[in-house]
């Protein structure tokens, strides 16, 4: 039944318009109930007997929330959540009514409409009734007032003889978080929104996203996005000028006068040991000590535009006063404040992760208040802490939903003859794939065979999993979200179902697999005199490590087709290496660790850094050289829309820890990446062969990341690391999402698939890319956390080792040393809270810093011990203590004997 009401509207032209508000009001929407026999109901959702035990509601009941509730609360029982207008609970606002009391209204007449139709059905219901949850005193007097059974979310959830636990789940009302505070005032007020937009358009105040530090609890940015390439960073130092800002929350900022501003902190300092009372706030805004360097624009946070709080992982610290309900909770992440929380599970909780969500930060409290979520599991486990690494990472890692797994292909499956006419035939080509060991995700295969006319066929085969995964469905929307694959030590989050990463998708040897081939005829000189791109089916004759295929190369009694595919790969990848670093590609270094696993209890038992060979480059030259003959191929065809990939060139402040750090042995040019790669190359110091190493360890650190964008919303495309003008990804379909674009791009430009309108749409295009951006950022977060929970599991059983290392970084209390053995780093710190500090004098122009009589500097040789400290269960680290050089009172005697590692079988 459409209701509709007409009202005229003057213009701003002066005019008058005529205005239709329609209602479509259903009289065909069933109850839900099973007691029902009235409604013609496809399916019932809320049961005959709904009993949940209550001491205020002994009978069976179905539960109304009001949209507070909703929005702040987690319930549990049969619930009704109102949406669609039926018929007989249509109201119009009344005049003088406000929207929130129109709404109120209308959820007490769908009450009264359930409680009524249920009643029809008395003698089968055994006195089911309806109850309407509401947090709102006037609502709840106006139920009462209208007959209705009303309770407080609270009172009921108090009530609730089996789920005790649950009154913890509660978020916080404005009346609790008005008990748990000081009645003396910490932080300045937040501004209201009205006069924080009126401050940006003035350009008084400045809009940007809350960065705190994990360094220094005392210190923050905030990041303000400007145009193009011009951003800026706004200093923010001290608990008030935080004023309650949480990590990633969207804040206004105030920059302080000129004379005001200050450098960032080079102390590290965390929010470690006791809960402090509110009163001592004020005592830690002392503690930051700004160093002699360069001053930058400093501000204060008056108002927050957008809370981006989440749920967050991490442990109870349980009161010391005896039968307590309120305890602290300390987050995981460091960048994330203590939260204040009411629990009555403390004891079962302690030694626990748990899950706890902010409600709220009044302006006299030192802390957030928050409300439990739920519990992940003990501490230390490796499922738990596996568990926590993925939710503070944010990385989607719930089983495939029935609605994604149904657009799998039906198995047994099979390449048709109708698939077979759409492509090239490559099955008699000598494919094979190279990879890590243990792979089964095989996105690419290669193939080189010589040609009548002297010449090279090279060809990349790709994965083609677009064929599998079709635009818009859930499978597509499923990945889309996740974005990459997730590889954690010893697991791997994928982001398409096994089906497809590790069978139908993957090109595995002596099977038929579609693929999508990028085909090159090459000359000697590794010159590209023709590219084609078709989609095709292969039947890959080998599945080889990168061991193995080095051995293949090397070994000259060998000379079978693969390997001589092999060679010619092999040969041509050397000169296109040569001619990429001849333009200025950059060379750089990050040291991977690979863990050896026990095969029983899976617990780390080996550690070492990973080995490259010439078939690990060998694999990548083909692969970047593929990545660019597509980018120019879908940017050619389709301007607006290619899916690209750009590395920005550095700013040059980004260079000045690795000028300083080479000054004393070798000057570093970085007016170019190419400037920089011959610098880096000529960088030798004799009797230290491991220099060159470090400085190209220093120079990636001083990179940008590199990002997808759509080419029809950005200018710059430069790929400043590899040197290339243009670049995207096109050779990882099964672990990266931004692949299956480019494949779809590719494929309507050769005419092999049809497009979409998402497709051409450069907002949409843009949008997709930033998740994209977002979701490999924390792949590659998750994946340095795995390493490091790993490494910590590996010296837990091993005692105390004595390891030689070099300085990687000096700060103004400690070095940070590099381990080059394990791939590991660790901070020596030379202030103690246990013992007098030694006289310690940091120079930032060095930079160095001075213990005593000894000076560090970056590069420095040291010797360390490495052990676990897991005193504080829920952030153990890699502790380490200088051994070398010997400065008394402040180093360590060597360890006499070191815990042998327990003999165990290595799972090969």
């Amino acid at each position: 039944m459409l209701k509709s009401k007409t009202f005229v509207k003057k213009t701003r032209s002066g005019g008058v318009m005529k205005v239709v508000r329609e209602h479509y009001l259903r009289d065909d929407i069933w109850c839900g109930s099973e007691v029902c026999t009235e409604c013609k109901q496809e399916s019932t959702v809320l049961q005959k007997d709904a009993c949940m035990e209550s001491s205020l509601c002994s009978y069976p009941h179905y539960l109304v929330p009001d949209t507070n509730v909703v929005l702040h609360q987690v319930v549990k029982s049969d619930i009704k959540f109102l949406q669609t207008i039926e018929y007989d609970t249509f109201i119009e606002r009344e005049p003088g009514e406000s929207a929130n009391d129109r709404n109120d209204r209308a959820i007490r007449v769908a009450v009264k409409w359930y409680s009524q139709h249920l009643k029809t059905f008395e003698s089968d219901t055994d006195g089911l009734k309806v109850v309407l949850l509401t947090n709102d005193q006037g609502n709840k007097q106006k139920a009462q007032d209208n007959g209705l059974l009303v309770y407080k979310c609270e009172e009921y959830v108090k009530s609730l003889i089996a789920n005790p636990e649950l009154v913890d789940r509660l978020a916080l009302s404005s009346d609790d978080k008005n008990e748990i505070t000081s009645s003396k005032v910490l932080f300045p007020e937040h501004l209201p929104l009205s006069r924080i937009q009126t401050g940006i358009k003035s350009s008084s105040f400045l809009q940007g996203t809350f960065r705190a530090s994990r360094d220094n609890y005392l210190e923050a940015t905030v990041f303000v996005q400007g145009e193009g390439e011009d951003s800026t960073e706004v200093l923010i130092q001290g608990l008030q000028n935080l004023n309650r800002a949480v990590h990633q929350d969207v804040v206004a900022v105030q920059l302080l006068p000129r004379s005001e501003w200050v450098a960032p902190s080079s102390v590290v300092l965390q929010d470690e040991g006791t809960a402090k009372d509110d009163e001592d706030a004020e005592e830690e805004e002392g503690k930051v000590t700004a160093v002699e360097a360069a001053r930058k624009p400093t501000g204060k946070v008056v108002g927050i535009i957008k809370r981006n709080w989440r749920p967050f992982c991490g442990m109870l610290n349980v009161s010391q006063i005896k039968e307590s309900t309120r305890h602290l909770f300390t987050p995981a992440d460091r960048r994330i404040p203590r939260i204040r929380i009411e629990t009555r599970q403390a004891s079962t909780l302690s030694g626990q992760r748990i899950m706890v969500a902010i409600d709220g930060w009044p302006k006299d409290s030192r802390y957030p208040n928050g409300h439990f979520v739920r519990s992940l599991g003990g501490a230390g486990e490796k499922d738990t802490e596996e568990e926590v690494l993925l939710l503070e990472h944010d990385v989607p890692h719930q089983a495939f939903s029935q609605a994604v797994l149904s657009f799998l292909p039906k198995m047994p499956w099979a390449i048709t003859p109708e698939d077979m006419m759409k492509r090239e035939d490559l099955r008699p080509l000598t494919v094979c794939s190279v990879d890590p060991p243990g792979c089964t995700d095989i996105d690419d295969a290669l193939h080189c065979r010589e040609l009548e006319n002297g010449n090279l066929e090279v060809g990349v085969h790709i994965a083609d999993v677009s064929h599998f995964i079709r635009p818009g469905n859930a499978l597509d929307k499923e990945a889309a979200n996740r974005g990459t694959t997730v590889y954690l030590c010893g697991k791997r989050i994928d982001m398409v179902p096994e089906l497809l990463s590790s069978n139908l998708c993957s090109l595995r040897s002596n099977v038929d697999r579609l693929a999508f081939s990028c085909i090159w005829e090459i000359n000697h000189k590794a010159e590209i005199l023709k590219t084609r791109f078709t989609k095709s089916v292969i039947n890959s004759k080998a599945s080889l490590t990168y061991a193995e295929a080095q051995m293949r190369i090397d070994d000259t009694n060998k000379n079978d087709d693969i390997t001589k595919s092999l060679r010619g790969l092999n040969k041509l990848a050397k000169i296109l290496k040569r001619q990429r670093i001849e333009k200025g590609a950059l060379t750089l270094s990050s040291l991977e660790v690979r863990f050896h696993m026990d095969s029983e209890t899976h617990d780390p038992i080996d550690l070492q850094t990973k080995e490259l060979m010439e078939t690990n480059s060998m694999v990548e030259e083909f692969m970047l050289l593929a990545n660019i003959s597509v980018a120019q191929k879908i940017y050619d065809e389709f301007s607006e829309c290619a899916l690209l990939r750009k590395h920005p060139a550095p700013p040059p402040s980004n260079y000045d820890i690795l000028i300083k750090a080479a000054k004393s042995k070798v000057k570093i040019h970085t007016d170019s990446a190419k400037a920089l790669a011959d610098s880096l190359d000529a960088a030798k110091v004799d009797g230290f062969p491991y220099f060159n190493t470090l400085l190209r360890i220093l120079a990636t650190r001083c990179m940008m990341q590199a990002v997808y964008f759509c080419s029809g919303m950005d200018s710059d495309f430069h790929h400043y690391g590899l040197a290339s003008p243009i670049y995207t990804h096109f050779t990882s379909p099964i672990r990266r999402y931004a692949d299956i674009i480019v494949h779809r791009l590719l494929a309507v430009a050769i005419g092999a698939d049809t497009t979409y309108p998402d497709l051409m749409d450069k907002h949409k295009q843009s949008a997709l890319c930033n998740n994209l951006n977002y979701r490999h950022k924390m792949s590659q977060y998750a994946q340095r956390a795995s390493v490091a929970f790993h490494t910590q599991l590996f010296f837990k059983s091993r005692g105390i080792l004595n390891e030689e290392g070099f300085v990687l970084f000096v700060r103004k209390n400690a070095i940070i040393v590099l381990i080059p053995k394990f791939g590991l780093e660790g901070t020596v710190f030379f202030d103690s809270k246990d013992k007098v500090s030694p006289n310690i004098v940091f120079e930032e122009e060095g930079p160095t810093l001075s213990v005593e009589q000894h000076k560090f500097h970056i590069f420095d040789k040291v010797k360390v011990t490495i052990s676990l400290d897991d005193s504080n269960i829920q952030h153990q680290k890699i502790r380490m203590a200088l051994i070398e050089p010997v400065i008394p009172g402040v180093s360590v005697p060597a360890p006499d004997t070191e815990r042998p590692a327990k003999k165990q079988k290595l799972d090969h």
